[in-house]
């Protein structure tokens, strides 16, 4: 295993190593002096192109590396994201003998096992692969994990925490705490992917929550043959969600099946709190009925009661357009900090909100409010929680399949009329009454003590033994950058006098040694005025930045691949949906 992972870490590193010469060069043009160089928005995307290829050819762990980093705005640049909401977990299926061995070693001959078993997988994916079966005549979906896997997995994962600390060396502060966290998170989560009696408990869990609502269809597990390493569910045919000529042909009313997944997903993360985290298109299909059919559950998760309370107060802010109620409920969740700049978040969500409004001025959609605030998460940069970055993606996954569904279809309004049917909005408003109550009556406590304690103020100043103290806040340390200024200033010109003194009076070594020195002194000064967090004023995130990012982005848009361009809305084959 140990002589793998160094086998691995040599292959990871010659794919990376070009483009972290190349991030080198952005900091320091000469790689260890000059000035930073500007990248503009079209080199991102190309560099994300290019990243991209390189985690496709390193495989499976790194296929799933980039899945996760496509949920973390506040690790990547908006293009990088976007970049990477493009890869698709799927690979050519390993041999047949080597999942023969697999299943004999779990389940036993395959034979006395299955009635029927159909040797062509279905579909392949990096961690695991899917064949059709019967079991006693009934159809079922064989899910095996892929041979193998587990060995490279443990091997890419120790090279993961090697590279980490090169990679935390780069970065600040704040991104170095999301990225440790991500990679305890990414271990955690590819862990738990391969552990099939997990994904039988969750699948199993979400499962018995729609066990009364005839519009969701979730395949049930056949326990007798699964383990932890091969899950068999019942086989469940359907319509790729986004085939809307099919779904047209069949007389589905495309409306109605988008109302029913974004509920679906407000039942899951608000009211049970464990959701289907991989909405994708290859992963949600329908039956001839309308009958709304999901498919693996590898990736799944669970909201506390605090983030699902929050997740609440969200959306009703987004509703009733309060944007400062929309700030409160996201700082409070942890995806802003308290400390960012409240009139800038400000403009971002109210452009987002004014740019999202179609001809109705009630209707707008949510994602690009969330996308808005992603956007802006790196550029601070912020935190965001990894138990709320899912449900942001999942989130705005959901509301571009409803958008494909139905072009006209109102995110908001569907999320308002659920929160009101769930007595959510009464809740609120009998909150919003309790608050005020509290209000008032802080405030007349507060008018019976000011009296007294503003004629004591005034007692004080009257005697003079009154003083104020201030406290300066500089997390920036400007402070201390203007003291080492006018320090290096100071010395300069002590230099520049004394040089000028020995050149008139002394010899030319003491004269050099002074000139010398004093060029050190004011090349530093100089540098300290060209670093980039210099004491200068910070531009704003303005209405025409936000409209020249939008006409960069629109430019241009590439794809994976000449020969295999994939989209997750519209591109995923649909024997996608089992793995």
């Amino acid at each position: 295993m140990s002589l793998r992972s160094y086998r691995r870490f040599f292959t990871v590193v010659r794919q990376f190593l070009p483009l972290a010469l190349t991030y080198a060069r952005d900091r320091r043009r000469f790689l260890l002096f000059g000035p930073s160089r500007s990248v503009t928005a079209a080199q991102r995307r190309d560099r994300a192109d290019k990243l991209l290829q390189s985690l496709l050819t390193l495989g499976p762990t790194f296929i799933k590396l980039g899945q996760l980093l496509s949920t973390r705005p506040d690790v990547l640049p908006p293009e990088y994201v976007a970049e990477f909401t493009k890869l698709q977990d799927r690979v050519p299926p390993a041999e047949w003998d080597e999942a023969r061995g697999v299943l004999n070693e779990e389940l036993g001959p395959i034979d006395e096992r299955f009635s029927d078993f159909d040797t062509e997988a279905i579909s392949g994916a990096s961690l695991g692969q899917v064949y059709y079966a019967e079991v006693e005549g009934d159809p079922v979906a064989v899910k095996v994990r892929r041979p193998g896997v587990e060995d490279l997995v443990e091997a890419d994962l120790r090279v993961v925490r090697w590279l980490l600390p090169v990679v935390l060396y780069f970065v600040d502060d704040a991104r170095s705490f999301s990225l440790e966290t991500l990679a305890d998170e990414f271990t955690t989560t590819i862990r738990e992917e391969m552990d099939y009696r997990r994904e039988a408990r969750m699948l199993t869990e979400i499962r018995s929550n729609f066990t009364d609502d005839d519009r969701i269809k979730i395949p049930p597990v056949v326990e007798s043959h699964s383990t932890g390493r091969v899950l068999t569910m019942e086989y469940v045919e359907g319509t790729k969600i986004t085939d809307v000529e099919e779904l047209d042909r069949q007389g589905i009313d495309r409306t109605r099946l988008a109302e029913t997944l974004e509920r679906a997903y407000f039942q899951m993360i608000v009211e049970d709190g464990v959701y289907h985290a991989d909405p994708h298109p290859g992963n949600l299909a329908v039956q001839a009925d309308g009958t709304l059919v999901f498919y693996d559950f590898g990736m799944s998760g669970r909201v506390d009661s605090f983030i699902q309370n929050k997740i609440i107060d969200f959306y009703m802010a987004v509703a009733e357009q309060d944007i400062d109620a929309i700030l409160d409920a996201l700082i409070e969740m942890g995806t802003l900090s308290p400390e960012a700049d409240r009139q800038v978040m400000a403009e971002v969500l109210e452009l987002a909100i004014a740019d999202a409004r179609g001809e109705d001025i009630e209707q707008y959609r949510v994602q690009q409010i969330i996308q808005r605030v992603e956007d802006t998460i790196y550029e601070f940069p912020l935190r965001l929680p990894a138990n709320l970055a899912l449900v942001l993606r999942v989130a705005t996954v959901v509301e571009g399949v409803c958008v494909t569904l139905d072009p006209d279809f109102d995110f908001i309004d569907v999320a308002t009329d659920f929160l009101r049917e769930e007595g959510y909005l009464e809740e609120s408003a009998r909150e919003f009454v309790r608050d005020r109550v509290t209000e008032v009556s802080d405030a007349g406590r507060s008018a019976v003590r000011i009296p007294p304690k503003l004629e004591t103020t005034l007692d004080r100043i009257d005697r003079d033994d009154f003083y104020v103290r201030a406290d300066i806040e500089d997390s920036d340390n400007l402070l201390d950058v203007l003291a080492a200024r006018l320090i290096m200033g100071l010395v300069a010109t002590g230099g520049l006098v004394s040089t000028a003194v020995l050149y008139s009076f002394s010899t030319l070594q003491a004269t050099l040694l002074a000139a010398l020195v004093t060029a050190v002194v004011l090349f530093g000064l100089y540098r300290s005025f060209r670093e980039p967090k210099s004491i200068r004023a910070k531009p704003q995130f303005t209405r025409q930045q936000m409209r020249q990012r939008d006409s960069e982005e629109n430019s241009a848009m590439p794809s994976i691949g000449a020969d295999e361009p994939i989209d997750e809305q519209t591109q995923m084959p649909e024997e996608d949906r089992w793995t």
